[in-house]
Formats: structure tokens, sequence, C-alpha cells
């Protein structure tokens, strides 16, 4: 059966060496990326081995055999050292290759070369060379010296190293780099097998090498890779980077801890804060360093130098779930920065730290500076408390004062000025309601399922009640339908009630609709698009209710609705009241959008558009 292929080792092996060059010339243009340069060596070391024994089974000369045999040993010897090279720089470990261990590496090598040249002076690789010609080719036999065998169980365990190395990448990036990590992962299995089986004298030819004709499979797993996979077009050395980015690069101060909440690792930043390098802190309690509010962890010992905070995004070579803290609050720091900058405030966070396989391996514990933001808070609030104090008492005062004034006064123009008085004062005291809406809005309350439909109807019935003499048309949808949304009730309402409002409180006396030219408004609600059994994380795609009001007012400038839109306030584009920019926050707050638009003949038309969420 052999026979009918003359020369057919030969012939095997001469394809795997042609498929190696192939492969070569193919990712040639690759050079310069993570492991190309490492992978065009392994593949010079397998065309080495492969054409040197397929010249070998062809060539009778003792001498020249000789020559070709030790070209063989050359390609094994370098194939394993340069495709560990490339495992190390593929996955992202280009440092190791520049350690001391991977130059002792290098220099094995380069040993193994010395005596493999030098071997007819010492017999270190082989004695007792002959010729034993096996399915009409050269094939030799020889008895294996100590650095042979040395050399193939380096080998081996070279070759398994950056297996193993990319098996891991496959397992840690998941679906990534599947593909290409599995196919290059199994290329070497065949020519290691057959390799080993050699040089333990096995199978029924034990003088036929059959490693370089297994270097077809090789070739091929490796081709699916470089094309279909597109090896070399991402890889993981971006994942790890951007790993090492996210904990070393990171303005936060991060720590990770193992499970008894003993330092793993600083980032730079957790350094400078905490005062102590990384190799300082590391297995060392956190609590020597930081004394957090709340202990880490549900599962954490009772100890009270164990504390912790709620949830948020962890950094490091696994990955963080979130993990609620105590009621779902923020917890809060004060320390005394080591960079002499004072005293701060950091929010701290705490991650649950997993493996890819999802077992809990230990924490994250992110502080974020937020000392200016709680100093910005404060300030607000002071100023905010003031604003609506002040406000309340001294409007209430002046309004009084404006009604006795114009009771009391027979002259038509002072009574005007009263009336003036007493107007201004109301709009200063409803100016003070305002800012209170502004606070429950920056309180950030919980959402839940509200029923918009009722939300317009009570609003549109207490501006009626509040200024008899507007007229507020409602035109609303079916009673019977679902009306429900999952949104902040309070920045609803703030929405509702200022647009239904601010249409009746700016309207100057000289409408359209009604025949006395008086404050009209409409106000309708109906359902706008979307599909009820297409949603994504609770929102129904597309589905939202759409909240019309209509005025015949004087319009708003557009100088206001610019301010507000484009988010600032000027003293170019300066809002007369806070009513627009209380619709704009409370939108933000519930996810709607809002639009202005004129209204013919005159008047204001405004569209809420606010989704529908279920969950």
């Amino acid at each position: 059966m052999f026979d009918a292929v003359p020369a057919w080792p030969a012939l095997g092996s001469f394809a795997g060496g042609a498929g190696a060059v192939w492969l070569a010339w193919a990712i040639r243009e690759r050079r310069g990326r993570p492991g190309v340069d490492w992978f065009l060596g392994v593949f010079a070391a397998q065309a080495t081995w492969c054409f040197s024994y397929a010249a070998g089974l062809l060539v009778a000369d003792p001498a020249l055999r000789v020559l070709l045999e030790t070209a063989t040993w050359l390609g094994i010897v370098w194939t394993g050292v340069t495709f560990l090279g490339f495992a190390l720089e593929y996955t992202g470990r280009s440092d190791v290759v520049r350690s001391r261990l991977f130059a002792t590496i290098a220099g094995f090598g380069l040993l193994s070369t010395a005596l493999l040249v030098t071997n007819p002076v010492h017999g270190a690789f082989w004695t007792d060379f002959a010729r034993d010609p096996v399915f009409g080719v050269e094939t030799v036999s020889y008895a294996l010296g100590p650095w042979g065998y040395l050399v193939v169980a380096a080998e081996t365990v070279l070759v398994a190293s950056a297996v193993f190395l990319l098996v891991d990448t496959l397992l840690s990036y998941g679906p990534l780099y599947r593909r290409e990590s599995a196919a290059v992962a199994l290329s070497p299995i065949p020519p290691g097998f057959a390799l080993v089986a050699w040089a333990l004298a096995l199978g029924p030819v034990p003088q036929l090498q059959l490693a370089p004709i297994m270097f077809v499979p090789h070739v091929l797993l490796d081709a699916y890779a470089f094309d279909r996979a597109e090896m070399f077009d991402r890889n993981p050395t971006t994942s790890r980077a951007a790993e090492r980015t996210a904990l070393d690069d990171l303005a936060d101060p991060i720590v990770a801890l193992a499970l008894d909440r003993r330092v793993v690792r600083l980032n730079p930043a957790a350094e400078t804060l905490l005062g102590v390098d990384a190799a300082t802190a590391r297995d060392r309690p956190l609590a020597e360093f930081l004394d957090l509010p709340v202990q880490i962890g549900d599962d954490a010992p009772d100890d009270p130098d164990a504390t912790t905070a709620d949830a948020a995004d962890g950094a490091g070579d696994g990955t963080a779930d979130e993990e609620a803290g105590p009621g779902g609050s923020r917890e809060t720091v004060e320390i005394d920065s080591a960079t002499g900058a004072g005293r701060r405030t950091y929010a701290v966070s705490v991650s649950r730290l997993t493996d890819p396989n999802g077992t809990h391996v230990g924490y994250t514990v992110v502080l974020s500076d937020i000392t200016e933001r709680e100093r910005r808070r404060q300030q607000l609030e002071v100023l905010n408390r003031i604003l609506r104090h002040n406000l309340r008492n001294d409007a209430g005062l002046v309004h009084g004062y404006g009604e006795i004034l114009r009771d009391r006064l027979d002259d038509p123009d002072l009574v005007d000025m009263a009336d003036a008085i007493e107007r201004r004062a109301g709009a200063l005291a409803a100016l003070g309601e305002k800012a209170g809406t502004v606070d429950r809005l920056l309180a950030e309350t919980d959402p839940e399922p509200t029923d918009v439909r009722d939300f317009v109807e009570a609003v549109v019935a207490d501006a009626r009640e509040r200024d008899g003499d507007a007229t507020v048309e409602l035109d609303l949808g079916d009673a019977a339908a679902d009306w429900t949304t999952r949104v902040r009730p309070d920045a609803l309402r703030a929405v509702v009630e200022n647009t239904v409002e601010n249409a009746i409180d700016h309207h100057d006396g000289e409408g359209t609709e009604r025949e006395d030219g008086g404050p009209w408004v409409r106000a309708s609600l109906r359902r706008d698009g979307g599909d009820a059994a297409a949603e994504t994380g609770g929102r129904r795609d597309g589905a939202r209710f759409v909240l019309t009001v209509e005025d015949d007012g004087p319009g708003i400038p557009d100088h206001e609705v610019e301010a507000v839109e484009s988010g600032r306030e000027t003293a170019l584009e300066h809002g007369s009241g806070l009513g627009l920019w209380v619709v704009a926050w409370g939108a933000a707050a519930i996810g709607a959008d809002v639009t202005y638009e004129g209204r013919e003949p005159r008047g204001t038309r405004v569209t809420v558009s606010i989704p529908i969420v279920d969950e």
C-alpha cells in the first residue's frame, strides 16, 4: 500500500515545509503586529526541519546525510523557542519575552545549536549513526544521546506552555479570540506527538520520523486561523492592554483585594492617595491604610476593620459584578491626602471580582474624589434654602401690602401700581415654589409605576381651580387603556404642571380662541407607536405617551427656548423664569423629549414625548 506513492515520506515532508513557507509569505505584510515576527520565526524553523528531513530521505551520501540530519535537529531546537515567543507576545505578555527567564530559554537554544554542530566530537545528540532504509527512502537509525532527549523534552514543554497560554486566552476572553486561539493551540499536537513517538522509538517503523509529515494538518489549522478567523487583525494584546489601562491609567484610586480583604494590587492613583507603594501594601489588610465606613461583602466576617460601600464597576484581570451597598446608598469617606491637598471626600464603591468561570475571587474598591461636587451640592442647598425662605416671606409681605394699598387708594394710577406690586409679588412667590421643585428634582428619587392619564387630568383640574378665568380644555385617550409607565412621579408632575402653568401664567390677554381674548389652553394625550410585545430591558421599543399643550398666548421668545435647548444661561440668553428649565430638567429625569413650536395664528405648541417603561 505504501509503495503506491514512491518516496511518500519525502513528499509529505516537503509538503509540510512548503506549507510553512506559504504561511510565512501570507503573513509577511503584517510584520510588526504582536506575535507576527515570532510566528515567522516558527515557520522558518519548521521549514528548516521539514525540508532538511525530506532532502535527507533522498540522499545516500553519508557525510551529506549527517549534515541534513543536523539541519533537521536545528529546526527541532528552534521551533519550540520561537513558538513560545509567539504565544507570549500574541497573548499580551511581551514583557516576559524581554525577561531573564526567556533569555535563559533562548540561551538553551543557542547552547543546543553549538552542541549540535559539534556532535561528532562528543556525541551528545546521537551516536552509532547508520543507514536504515524503509519505504524506498534513506532513513537512518542512531542511538539518541542525553542532550537529544533533553531537547525533545524541552521542545515538548515549550510547546505545551505556548498551548496553555493560547487556551488560557480562549477561556479568558470568550468568543472574541476563540477560533484563532483554538486553531493555533491545536496545530502543534500532530507533529508534537509524532516527534515524541519517534524519540521513544515507538511504532512499527521507529527509524521513520513522521513529525515533518504531520506539519501538513498543522499548516491547515494555522491557515484557518490566519484567513477565516483574521488572527492578526485582532488579538488578545488589545484586551490585556485595555485591562492594564483600566486599572493603572485611571485617575480614580483602585484597590484589588483578595477574599480575605488583603491588598493584592494598587493602581498608581491609590498609591498616591494612601501614601504607600504597591509592593509594601501587598498582602496586608486594607484596614491598615484605609478606614472604610462599612463591611466589605455579604460573606465578610464580623471584622469591624473590614469595610465596604455600594456597588461600582470593577477593574483588573477578572470581571466585576455589581454588589449593592447598605440600603442602596452611596458611602463616603474623608481622607487626608498624602499629596498635601488637604482633607478630601471620596465616594467608595466595592465590586465583587470574578474569574472567567464566574467564581468569586476577590473585590475591587474604587475611590472617586467628590470633594468639589459635595462642596457645590452644599452651596446649592444653602442658596436654595435661603432663596426659597426669603422669597416666600418677603413676597408674602409685599403681596399683602399690595392688596392693602389697592383697597385704600382712590387714584386709578396708584391702584394700577398696587396691582403691579401684587402681581410681581405673586410671581416671586411662584419663583420660590419652582426653586423648591428644582430641589426635589435633584434628589434623584426612584421611579415607580405611574398613570400618566391620571396625572394630566389632576394637573388640569388644579390649573382650572387656581386660575378660574382661564379656559383649560382637556382631550384624554381611552380611560380603559393602559396609561402606566415607570417613571419618577415628582419629575413627571414637574413637567406636566409647568407646561400647563407656563401657558396660563404668561398669557397676555390678547388671545384668539376666546372672544374676550382671555387665557386659553388645550392639553391632549395620546399613545404613539411601539409594539407592547417588543421590549428591550423593560422599555417598549418605540412606544411613547405624547402630551401636547397648546395656547394662544404671545409665544415663547426664541432666545429663551434656545437657552434651554443649548443648556446655557448667559447674559445674552437670559430666561425670564425657571419654568422652561424645570420642564427641561424634569424631562431629562424621565427620559422624555420636549419640543417647542409656534402655533397659528398665535401661541405655542409644546410636545412632551414620554417613553413607556414597564420595569
